[in-house]
């Protein structure tokens, strides 16, 4: 399945909540609002809200209930968008100014302050616990993966299992929620809750393992950035981990990310994508992505034969072999 279809058949929701999204964030400071705006226009992919409304399906779907966490966990994400820009001192996003770009690092901070703000006020309309109880943990964890990426910036050394927990925390503990919360939103059994979860979970990685070789393989068109803007930050991903372990490549790699670091990433970085490129990174990494993939697709396996579910197998297929 084209994401584009699923959207097409979700319109109605998915426009709803994207005026949510906007009324949501609207404030009389004209900064703040205008700000905040900017982030929202620029566009995404809204994944986390889409599975958000699946998860739904398999309770009592009500969509003035279930707004009520699909807004804030886009939301967040938004948020850690905006923080991520600063740390990482990038110009642009989606193919357009990034926040920091537009105006600077201190209103950047502000902003993203502000949006997690306003996703802490949405969901207060949920008087349950243990929505909230998640939802914190996901924003906790996600902070410590933040600041696990930048101690381990150029870290040369780092493992597989290094890196496998950062994009946990980083990225597969929002998506997993989203699908999590969406089904306890809308009433679901805790075990069917669940087996969501870990189907979002592995999805989450395969989704991060999939943006990481896009950065090294894909075109500024495709990404709506300069490729290899991980490399120039100092943020080792996993096609690199893989191909620091071919012998016959270790050394020419060292060295140009050596080179990397003392310009502060502003270098030439060709040889190194090339390198990469020709390494067995890509396809080792293509096939760690594939295999949390067929994860994902299995922890369905005791849900109900609904259209959700296969909407959700659908979306898992095209996470793994997206291009963009």
């Amino acid at each position: 399945m084209k994401l584009i279809e699923l959207y097409a058949k979700m319109k109605k929701d998915i426009t709803y909540i994207e005026k949510e999204l906007e009324r949501s964030i609207d404030n009389e400071h004209e900064l703040l609002r205008e700000a905040s705006l900017h982030l929202l226009k620029a566009g995404g992919k809204r994944i986390r809200p889409v599975f958000v409304l699946l998860g739904a399906k398999f309770g009592t779907y009500d969509i003035e209930r279930i707004k009520h966490i699909a807004v804030p966990l886009e939301l967040i994400h938004m948020a850690s968008l905006v923080h991520d820009d600063v740390i990482d001192d990038a110009s642009t996003r989606r193919g357009q100014k990034t926040v920091r770009s537009k105006w600077d690092n201190r209103i950047a901070m502000h902003t993203g302050d502000y949006i997690f703000a306003k996703a802490l006020t949405v969901v207060t309309k949920l008087p349950n616990a243990t929505i909230h109880q998640i939802m914190s943990k996901a924003i906790v964890e996600m902070s410590i993966g933040e600041m696990e990426q930048i101690r381990f910036f150029f870290n040369t050394e780092q493992t597989l299992r290094d890196y496998l927990l950062r994009i946990k925390r980083k990225t597969a503990l929002l998506i997993a929620i989203s699908c999590q919360l969406g089904a306890i939103t809308a009433g679901a059994e805790d075990d069917l809750s669940l087996c969501l979860y870990r189907f979002g979970y592995n999805v989450g990685m395969a989704f991060q393992i999939r943006d990481d070789l896009l950065d090294l393989c894909g075109s500024e068109k495709e990404i709506g950035k300069p490729p290899g803007s991980d490399i120039r930050q100092g943020n080792i991903t996993v096609p690199v981990i893989f191909a620091l372990q071919q012998p016959e490549l270790r050394g020419a790699l060292l060295e140009q990310m050596q080179q990397i670091k003392d310009a502060d990433g502003q270098t030439d970085i060709s040889e190194f994508i090339r390198l990469i490129r020709s390494s067995d990174g890509i396809h080792r990494s293509e096939q760690l992505a594939s295999s949390y993939i067929d994860k994902a697709i299995a922890a369905l396996q005791g849900l109900p034969d609904i259209q959700a579910k296969k909407d959700f197998v659908g979306v898992a297929h095209f996470i793994g072999n997206r291009s963009y």
